[in-house]
């Protein structure tokens, strides 16, 4: 129905539409006590600096879209150790972080990014394919310093990557 209201240049919405909002739950807001993480901005701006501010996979460089990606997952870093040490960081672009978290995709002790079956069988417009699969086996962009450290790498391998 909504293709058909396209061809045509305007949208009409079916009359079934507005039934369908009856049940929409109301907006609003509420007061939580957050937990923070402390050393994460420090961290941020360390390994963002170390990448020159680009993603190390696309060299996209807009921080906004730019995160400081944990290899081995803050939840199950040592504080004193691992949460916020740079070897253990990479400056991904959104996507990329969240497919990387996820364990879409992973990096080798050699630095190439390889993407999972998973991510690879992911349903996706040809572009997008293309476009992913452009990065696999590539070498990342090396920072400046602070080169990832093996036993991160390894760790998000063994327990988070899904080949």
């Amino acid at each position: 129905m909504i293709k058909e209201s396209l061809s045509t240049g305007e949208i009409h919405e079916p009359k079934y539409y507005n039934q369908e909002l009856v049940n929409m739950p109301e907006g609003g807001d509420k007061v939580r006590e957050v937990k923070t993480r402390v050393g994460q901005d420090t961290f941020r701006r360390v390994v963002l600096s170390s990448y020159h501010n680009k993603c190390c996979i696309t060299g996209i460089n807009n921080s906004e879209l730019l995160v400081a990606s944990h290899i081995k997952p803050w939840s199950v870093s040592d504080a004193a150790t691992e949460k916020t040490n740079p070897r253990n960081g990479l400056c991904l672009n959104s996507l990329h972080d969240k497919a990387f978290d996820c364990g879409l995709i992973t990096i080798d002790k050699g630095l190439h990014v390889i993407i999972s079956d998973n991510l690879a069988k992911t349903d996706m417009d040809n572009n997008t394919r293309k476009w992913l699969k452009s990065y696999d086996h590539r070498q990342i962009a090396l920072p400046e310093k602070f080169i990832p450290s093996v036993e991160f790498i390894e760790y998000h391998n063994d327990v988070i990557f899904k080949g």
